[in-house]
């Protein structure tokens, strides 16, 4: 279904909380949330069991989309909520099912004393294969998601694409917040020899990237002339930066390259650890 905001969910916490946030993305945008639950049936030895028939199993999990749909109904009087039960591998079916759609929401365990993510191989699968963005949210953010923390663009000025920051700068027009946009860099070893004959290639380097980024954010600003933009360049490890940053944060954006190649598709190294390791919910916005 096209133009809708989509929502896995599966009867958890964090499910319960992804389709929290959803529903109030749907209400932002204007347009329908369909919640979808996939019932993987079980192997065949395991269903013939006495109480875990297949009828019993898929006859207790069709509850579940009706019962999350009822309650946010209730809650967001005013969006249009749809549910409905597929059957098949969760991972797949999701990919399927957000063709089309705005965005795509899941739900990601916390990780305890870490304050992060838990993604699993659900989770990653359908991150490496939906050209959708897609949204993780952990059970703890369904009560800060209305909060007015900036939108945290995680950028790389190298190579930076307009759909990853659209997709910022829209959402926090809708939020009536600001981006904070982080870039980070690192010298090169060779730079050392640069170093040792006196010249500051550290400052030159961090001067060079500030006036390429407050460059860059100037376009953006002035397509969106209400939305407050602060940009930053770091030196060091981006998924460091890009996580301290998330713990004030509302939403972090970040990308994700699409490759299609024989050995599978990629999510990269920072989108990674950010997905693992941000204090608020995470978008991953597929570009080419």
């Amino acid at each position: 279904m096209a133009h809708t905001v989509v929502a896995g969910i599966d009867g958890s916490q964090e499910s319960r909380a992804a389709a929290e946030w959803a529903a109030r993305e749907a209400r932002l945008r204007g347009v329908p949330l369909r919640l979808v639950h996939v019932w993987e049936p079980a192997p065949e030895p395991l269903a013939q069991a006495p109480l875990l028939g297949t009828e019993t199993s898929q006859h207790w999990s069709e509850r579940i989309p009706r019962e999350t749909a009822e309650e946010l109904r209730a809650r967001h009087p005013g969006v249009e909520i749809a549910e409905e039960q597929l059957t098949g591998h969760p991972a797949d079916v999701l990919a399927d099912a957000a063709k089309g759609a705005v965005v795509l929401v899941l739900g990601s365990r916390g990780m305890s004393g870490i304050g992060g993510f838990l993604v699993g191989s659900v989770g990653l699968a359908v991150i490496a294969h939906t050209e959708v963005p897609v949204v993780l949210v952990r059970a703890l953010e369904e009560r800060a998601a209305d909060r007015s923390g900036p939108v945290v663009l995680g950028l790389d000025i190298a190579s930076p694409d307009a759909s990853v920051m659209a997709f910022a700068f829209e959402e926090a027009a809708r939020r009536g917040t600001s981006v904070h946009a982080v870039n980070a860099w690192s010298l090169p070893s060779s730079y050392a020899y640069g170093l040792a004959a006196g010249v500051d290639l550290y400052a030159e380097v961090a001067r060079e990237r500030t006036a390429t980024l407050t460059e860059m954010l100037g376009e953006w600003e002035r397509k969106f002339p209400d939305v407050e933009v602060k940009g930053e360049s770091r030196f060091g490890p981006a998924a460091q930066h890009i996580v301290e940053a998330s713990h004030r944060a509302s939403l972090v954006v970040v990308g994700r390259r699409v490759r299609r190649s024989p050995l599978g598709a990629h999510i990269g190294s920072v989108t990674h650890a950010v997905l693992h390791h941000a204090a608020a919910p995470v978008a991953v916005v597929a570009h080419d």
